[in-house]
This record gives structure tokens, sequence and C-alpha cells, in this order.
């Protein structure tokens, strides 16, 4: 077997493995939703969203809603389409923080009106079967490529902070469209190149927990916010 060929069978093999821990995530989110509380918080996306651990961060601020996070690791704008029940609309939920859109951008044929027609349908999805849902649409946080390691260079190759920012102006302008609210929650963690700091990223694109208190920090206003009205609904 040529290197090429050894190259190729390995790609197909994680492709594979990563459909499957999909899958896996998927049915585990549907059968935990059976036992869930309906009308809280529901954080859908994927790894940056999946990674947050909200949950351990709030545990002493005796938030008066539950947060599910539903993020699920790799997961494109298409197989979010493809499970909005378990990931989102099964719980009901009475406000939606929405980060899902980056692994859609690391191939070299992303075109940026396809994807923000899937994320458009995502959007029309939760608010046709949730009319009353409180939807944020999150900013994608900044990458910075220079602090990849060689292995993941190349899968985050064109994902690039122009890219995403490009994304992030569409975006605001959809969630106006539709009257969601727009987080950017990115303020502390740009470096004055306005990438991600590298002290608080993994690799290059994921981020210590260091970078998600930086977020945190950043979304308590909205979190706060939705807590005075639950109180009082």
């Amino acid at each position: 077997m040529t290197e090429q060929e050894k190259q190729s069978l390995t790609r197909q093999l994680m492709e594979e493995w990563s459909a499957r821990d999909k899958a896996l995530k998927a049915d585990r989110f549907q059968e935990l939703n059976r036992i869930a509380r309906k009308g809280q918080i529901v954080f859908a996306g994927s790894s940056l969203m999946e990674h947050f651990p909200i949950y351990e961060m709030l545990l002493d601020r005796r938030l008066p809603y539950t947060i599910y996070n539903r993020g699920i690791g790799g997961y494109t704008t298409n197989e979010l389409l493809d499970t909005m029940g378990p990931c989102i609309l099964d719980l009901e939920p009475a406000a939606v923080f929405l980060n899902i859109g980056t692994n859609d951008m690391n191939g070299a044929d992303y075109l940026l009106p396809e994807f923000l027609d899937r994320y458009e349908r995502i959007v029309r999805s939760i608010l046709q079967k949730l009319p009353e849902v409180k939807l944020y649409l999150l900013a994608f946080y900044p990458v910075n490529q220079a602090a990849a390691p060689q292995e993941a260079a190349e899968a985050f190759r064109c994902r690039t902070n122009e890219r995403l920012q490009e994304a992030n102006h569409e975006i605001r302008k959809l969630a106006e469209r539709y009257h969601a609210e727009y987080l950017d929650l990115n303020a502390g963690l740009t470096d004055e190149a306005g990438n991600l700091r590298k002290e608080l990223t993994i690799d290059g694109v994921h981020m210590h927990v260091e970078g998600y208190r930086i977020v945190l920090d950043n979304l308590l206003p909205a979190l706060e916010e939705l807590a005075g009205k639950m109180k009082t609904d």
C-alpha cells in the first residue's frame, strides 16, 4: 500500500468513526430529552458549543432554569437540519443559543450563499415550531491558524478569520430579519492582530476553559435577563 493509499484509508476510517460518534450523540440526546424539563434553555451547535462547560460554570449562580447543551462535535448545518428534534425542538425550549456553521467553512468548496441558505432554514425551523422562543444567534469565535499544530493545520486551513467575519456580518442581518438576538461574545478573545489569543486555544480553533470564562462573562447579561423574565412568567 502506498503512502497516499494509507492516508486515504486513514481519512475514510476517521470519517466513518466521526459519523458513528455523531449519530450516537444524537440518539443519546433523543433518549435524554424524554426525561428533560420542557421550557428551559438549549445551547446547540458543533464542538465549539459542545465544549462549552456552561453547566459547571453556572453551578453556583442559582439561575431559575436548566441549560441543556446539545452541541455535537463536527456538526455542520446540514447535520443539524437532519436532527433538529433531538438537538433543539423536542425540548420545547424557552430560549435557544445557536452556534453552528464553522465546520461548513473547512472546505475549499464552501460558498457563503449556500451556507446562509442552510443557516436560515435552521432559524425558520426553530421559529415555526417554537413561535414563542427567544432565539440567540452567536457570532463565530475567531481562530488562530499560527497556533494550530501541524496535524490540524490542513483541516482548518480554509477556516479563516476573514471567512468567519464575512459570515458573522450576514448572520447579524439574518438576526435582524427574523427578530432574533445577535450576540457577539468575542470581546477579550483576540490579540492585537484580531486572532484568537494563543494562550486560550488548544489547536487554533477550540478553546481552553479560560477562553470559555471570557465567553461566559460576555454572555452573562443575556442569561441574567432571561432569568429575570422566567421568574416573572
